[in-house]
């Protein structure tokens, strides 16, 4: 049996290609944006918001992802410093998204005199969705993979045959960690989205700090399964730390805001009692 990788690139425009990977992390993007907006109108915020978060969030966020990969590959750029712009080639790290666009948020949100937390609730979901649907990106590149595996071991997980074809890679058969990630984080959002509207469940900050609970947990157990990682000393991952010190954190301030802080429930807020921050 022959295996045909699929193609990375979906159509040539005037001699510039257009790579799966852009189209559907930019798909991700769209339905997550229209999810937030209309999270956003339910809860009192203004839409508007979450589109000017968007328009700056996103390419800052592709900026710091990129510097936050270049750092921890610094000798092969420095060697090759005419691929630190060529984003197309893969090399662009999550965590370093997220805090690019946190901290377009947190300006944004302390300018225009909005909730960071109520905002970071709005925003987390749409964010864990993006995450979903981006690591079918990295299925299209062929990257994100784990170790070695077999036929049989891909075949007894039922995965569609073209997902099978897609993880023979450099002679042999990968993990499709790209998939597990995947996977395991649409459960997270399933969870996410349905327990954020039950009635005094969540208070204001704790869709977020379920975000930053769940995708640590499941981002630390994937890591530990791909053979690309970016490491800070030698058999210490980088995302494994950050994982680590992110889920730690949600806990910590999950119990000290429920014990110490007078807090309303997140189902409380709507357009019409929380008009001020429109």
């Amino acid at each position: 049996m022959t295996l045909l990788a699929l193609n990375p690139i979906a159509f040539n425009l005037g001699g510039l290609e257009i790579h799966w990977y852009g189209i559907i992390i930019a798909l991700g993007a769209l339905v997550g944006v229209i999810m937030a907006m209309r999270e956003a109108t339910r809860r009192g915020v203004n839409s508007d918001n979450i589109l000017d978060l968007v328009l700056i969030g996103v390419p800052v966020g592709l900026i710091c992802a990129r510097i936050y990969y270049v750092i921890f590959e610094l000798p092969f750029y420095i060697a090759n410093p005419g691929e630190i712009i060529k984003i197309w080639h893969g090399g662009i790290a999550i965590y370093g998204g997220l805090i690019g666009g946190f901290i377009v948020l947190l300006v944004l949100c302390l300018r225009r005199k909005i909730s960071v937390w109520l905002m970071l609730d709005i925003a987390a979901p749409s964010v864990l969705l993006g995450q979903i649907v981006g690591r079918w990106g990295n299925f299209m590149n062929q990257e994100a993979f784990g170790a070695k595996t077999s036929l049989d071991f891909l075949q007894s997980l039922h995965l569609p045959h073209f997902v099978i074809e897609q993880m023979f890679i450099n002679g042999a058969y990968r993990q499709p960690t790209f998939l597990y990630e995947s996977f395991f984080n649409l459960i997270g959002l399933i969870l996410i989205l349905v327990l954020r509207h039950r009635k005094h469940f969540y208070k204001v900050g704790e869709v977020f700090l379920s975000y930053l609970v769940w995708y640590p947990i499941v981002r630390f157990f994937v890591e530990g399964m791909r053979t690309d990682s970016l490491y800070i000393l030698p058999g210490v991952r980088v995302s494994q730390i950050l994982s680590l010190i992110l889920l730690i954190f949600a806990i910590g301030a999950w119990i000290y805001r429920r014990k110490k802080m007078d807090l309303p429930w997140y189902t409380d807020l709507t357009r019409q009692n929380n008009g001020k921050n429109k």
